[in-house]
């Protein structure tokens, strides 16, 4: 006998997915947006919306198991290191006024994320937070060409790297919901 979970989806439609199309939060009704800030800012929108899916219906102790060792990494560790590099990315944009880092150095996101309700709700208000600060400050420069920061990054750069940590960050969501509970899907 295994203690591994049975595979399983709420999709009947299509049983490898997530939920059905007309289930699922992220599927769009009618076209998609129109130039290229609005893609960008769609996209970002649907893999924070993924993030939030791989982890909704789960306890503290689901939220908090470690994927195999030595891996610190979990899902509420994922939720905490997003809100770290919402922040980090407005310090690019800002590097005069940097905010200190949410918990502490190095991989404090991820070492620090233990099964507790409180640390729970911490976090995804942290990161709610530092989402809606990250698009105040980007919302300031419409033109995806502007240079920013003491480097001069692009903003159209920051856009395409948010997407590129959540959309990375969202695979490994997915192996670590299966792992939790053999839930799978898009």
């Amino acid at each position: 006998m295994s203690d591994m979970p049975e595979r399983w989806s709420q999709a009947s439609v299509y049983p490898d997915m997530w939920a059905d199309p007309d289930q699922d939060p992220r599927t769009m009704d009618g076209v998609s947006p129109d130039g290229e800030l609005a893609t960008l800012q769609d996209y970002l929108k649907n893999y924070r919306l993924t993030l939030r899916l791989k982890c909704e219906g789960l306890d503290p102790e689901q939220l908090a198991r470690r994927s195999v060792p030595p891996s610190t990494m979990s899902l509420l560790g994922l939720v905490r290191h997003l809100a770290e590099v919402e922040r980090d990315w407005r310090n690019w944009v800002l590097p005069d006024d940097p905010a200190p880092k949410l918990y502490g150095a190095r991989d404090a996101d991820f070492e620090g994320a233990v099964a507790e309700q409180a640390l729970v709700d911490a976090a995804y208000a942290d990161l709610a937070r530092e989402q809606a600060a990250t698009d105040a400050v980007l919302a300031d420069y419409p033109e995806l060409g502007t240079r920013v920061g003491r480097d001069g990054i692009a903003v159209r750069e920051l856009w395409i790297h948010r997407i590129e940590e959540y959309a990375r960050h969202c695979g490994h969501a997915d192996l670590l919901r299966e792992r939790i509970d053999g839930r799978v899907g898009q």
